[in-house]
């Protein structure tokens, strides 16, 4: 499991916004934006991981660590999970695996 706790930002403004006005993102969150193939960590306060994925839930590219004031981008991409920084290698998080949101049951 990648993250228990999903945030999403599927609105312009949510998008826009994204994480700059948190001062952490707690361990086994994520926040999903879409449709988003490319993201900013200007003026966020800590680093994040990020999971670029097709419409599918397909993992095009993982990004681990971004530092703040960083730019990346994957034009395959549909949508962009963000994600505690050390997340991805403890999840052994790669290109080419399958992430699935779950709603509820098991």
């Amino acid at each position: 499991m990648v993250a228990g706790r999903v945030m999403t930002a599927f609105d312009s403004r949510a998008r826009r916004t994204g994480l700059l006005d948190r001062g952490e993102l707690p361990e086994g969150s994520a926040l999903v934006i879409a449709p988003c193939s490319a993201i900013h960590t200007w003026f966020m306060k800590f680093s994040i991981d990020v999971v670029f994925v097709r419409r599918d839930g397909q993992v095009v590219k993982v990004r681990p660590d971004v530092a703040p004031w960083r730019i990346s981008a994957s034009l395959r991409a549909y949508a962009v999970i963000e994600l505690p920084a050390g997340t991805v290698e403890r999840t052994g998080t790669l290109p080419g695996h399958m992430l699935v949101v779950h709603t509820g049951g098991q």
